[in-house]
């Protein structure tokens, strides 16, 4: 059933909000200098460094967050409402305070850092800080996506698995994970998503090192303080960057939903 054709008014509205930036970014564009200023040490270096980090990062959230994910859909515990308004606060925090938690953390001074620190373990302003910074902002996104695919599970699958003898663990990995695969591999690419393009915690936790802190976005905005050209080519990249993954994500919910 199609909806109504005056929702087209509002959602004009929209698509002038999202769309034209986009476009006047693409037009900004000067394509006879796009690949010098793509190819520079600088900007290859941050762009290898964001991929790196950005991969491990997604590989912690799927690590840490699928299981945790699991016991918040399927659990019923003391306190579990209150875990999981605490896991998703990062999707509403300004990234800088993200950033300022994790430095009172495990900073040089920080509540875990200094004892780091005595044992000869340094994370603040390092690639490990990234890391951290990325998996901070991007956990969210996975454990909301696959908590969600959980939920809206027809539990006969399991229950049938468990009449035919199949113990907890074999109903996890045969049944329950290839069921919920989609929204699995959907968090996991959002996750990706955005840790590719942190910024404010990275900064304030990692700082912006070139070959060891200075990922894509930092480099973003540095390089548009000197050479505007540059910060646009390079903007120019994670818009595609992003197209491409979300574009996927969706693909491949609407082939699910069909």
């Amino acid at each position: 059933m199609r909806p109504p054709a005056w929702l087209w008014i509002p959602a004009a509205g929209a698509i002038l909000v999202v769309v034209v930036p986009l476009l006047g970014l693409l037009t900004s564009v000067d394509v006879g200098s796009l690949w010098p200023l793509l190819t520079s040490e600088a900007s290859v270096t941050a762009l290898l460094l964001s991929l790196r980090t950005a991969v491990i990062a997604t590989a912690l959230c799927l690590v840490l967050g699928a299981p945790l994910a699991l016991l918040l859909a399927r659990g019923q515990w003391w306190g579990q409402a209150v875990l999981r308004a605490l896991v998703l606060v990062p999707l509403v925090l300004p990234p800088v305070v993200g950033g300022l938690a994790l430095l009172t953390t495990f900073g040089r001074r920080g509540l875990l850092g200094e004892h780091l620190v005595a044992a000869g373990i340094s994370i603040s302003y390092t690639t490990t800080a990234v890391v951290l910074a990325q998996t901070f902002v991007a956990l969210p996104f996975l454990v909301l996506s696959l908590e969600g695919a959980v939920r809206g599970l027809d539990r006969r699958h399991e229950e049938a698995a468990a009449t035919l003898g199949a113990g907890p663990w074999r109903r996890l990995t045969r049944v329950t994970l290839p069921l919920v695969g989609p929204g699995l591999v959907s968090g996991s690419v959002l996750a990706f998503a955005r840790a590719l393009g942190e910024f404010g915690a990275t900064l304030t936790f990692a700082g912006s090192a070139q070959g060891r802190t200075r990922t894509l976005p930092l480099e973003i905005y540095l390089q548009r303080e000197v050479d505007q050209d540059a910060a646009i080519a390079l903007s120019l990249v994670l818009v595609v960057l992003a197209t491409v993954i979300v574009g996927s994500v969706y693909a491949r919910t609407t082939r699910a939903a069909a």
